[in-house]
């Protein structure tokens, strides 16, 4: 599970801000929250809330960033940049980023110092009765190399000193077997935003969607229970297989959703591309949360609640709170303007992010705010402005 991340010199955050999911012991006990191997009580879910261009979709993106640079970099062109974006006033300094995770049972921190054009400094820790380094490496400005250090990572010296400027020293390893890398590299982070930002749904991704579930019948089937259950006039979801018309790859084929519908006297299919932008959505976005809450990991979500009605919010968190649909403890990271979250999670649960007049965003965990009760009426005070983190007009 996700412990903490922090970050800083990244896009609108100048400064260092640290994302905690770590829950104090004296906190009352939820269904949102995981008591875990290494002892610490973590949360299965960040809310993230403020105005619109506050920053909330910049506080995503170190995770996304981290996962796809520790598994996809060595996909990258030998000559081609790193994908960050330092604070526009600060792009001549280095951005920082670092993550604490429990995985194998055991303790990990990372930590990153990179440019657009390379990596500066990159680490792995370990936690044993304190945190000692797996694998330390650093950029001599002099001799234009890198300085390797490991500690039981296993890969081959010779293999570390080549590591290429744009790809990280885990996605490296994995590619000459490294065990741990290999492990590590495995993809624990699903996520609808990149660099650019949230990623919106076209068709291409309802495609995207139907061939996953066309190979995860356990998924499909309860896609297919929750479409049905959320009152969006389906009576199920079908599956068509079809070829594509290309003389290039004769036997290539695409998977088509169809939404079954039923009325007095007939039922009736209809092609996705006629369903509403809700349906598409929640269709889309149930391939991800499926596919974490099936196996583990983060699933990290922009605009959670875009095309969704807001009655949808509550049932699709308690997907995360469930035992039975989240066996493994899987974490959903999201941003969304619906404010009835409040009604529903615990103040440690929830980022408040604003942005100040030198364009500089800053966030706050809710429960470190000065003057918060636990008794208080959060959806009504945030509404009146009590917290900060809102439009101002």
């Amino acid at each position: 599970m996700l412990h903490s991340y922090a970050f800083s010199n990244f896009q609108s955050f100048r400064e260092r801000i640290e994302v905690d999911l770590t829950i104090s012991r004296k906190v009352a006990m939820t269904e949102w929250m995981s008591d875990v191997p290494t002892g610490e009580r973590v949360s299965k879910l960040m809310a993230v809330i403020g105005p619109n261009g506050s920053g909330k979709t910049a506080l995503l993106k170190p995770m996304a960033f981290i996962s796809w640079f520790i598994t996809n970099s060595f996909q990258s062109l030998h000559d081609a940049g790193i994908p960050i974006a330092p604070h526009a006033a600060n792009a001549n300094e280095p951005s920082e980023l670092e993550c604490t995770v429990d995985f194998d049972g055991k303790l990990w921190r990372y930590v990153l110092r990179c440019t657009p054009e390379r990596v500066l400094h990159e680490a792995l820790y370990q936690k044993r009765e304190r945190f000692g380094y797996v694998f330390v490496r650093d950029w001599d400005a002099e001799t234009k190399t890198y300085v390797v250090k490991q500690q039981d990572f296993g890969l081959a010296p010779q293999e570390a000193r080549k590591v290429r400027q744009n790809v990280s020293l885990i996605a490296w390893a994995a590619q000459f077997g490294v065990p741990l890398a290999m492990r590590m590299t495995a993809p624990y982070v699903n996520t609808n935003v990149n660099l650019l930002g949230r990623m919106p749904i076209g068709s291409q991704d309802v495609q995207v969607a139907a061939q996953h579930f066309s190979v995860h019948s356990i998924q499909r089937e309860r896609m297919e229970l929750l479409l049905s259950a959320w009152d969006l006039g389906l009576s199920g979801v079908e599956l068509q297989e079809f070829v594509v018309n290309n003389p290039q790859e004769p036997s290539q084929t695409v998977w088509v959703p169809f939404g079954k519908h039923k009325n007095r006297n007939t039922e009736f299919k209809l092609p996705f591309a006629l369903e509403s932008s809700g349906t598409q959505g929640a269709f889309v976005l149930l391939s991800r949360l499926l596919q974490t809450l099936e196996i583990g990991g983060l699933t990290v979500i922009d605009e959670f609640e875009n095309d969704l009605h807001p009655h949808m919010l509550e049932p699709i968190l308690d997907l995360f709170a469930n035992p039975s649909t989240n066996p493994h403890n899987a974490q959903l990271l999201f941003t969304c303007h619906a404010i009835e979250v409040l009604n529903l999670v615990h103040k440690s649960q929830v980022i408040l992010v604003q942005k100040n007049e030198d364009c500089e965003s800053t966030a706050s965990r809710m429960d470190a705010v000065e003057g918060i009760r636990n008794d208080d009426n959060f959806y009504a005070k945030y509404m009146a402005g009590a917290y900060g983190a809102v439009p101002v007009f």
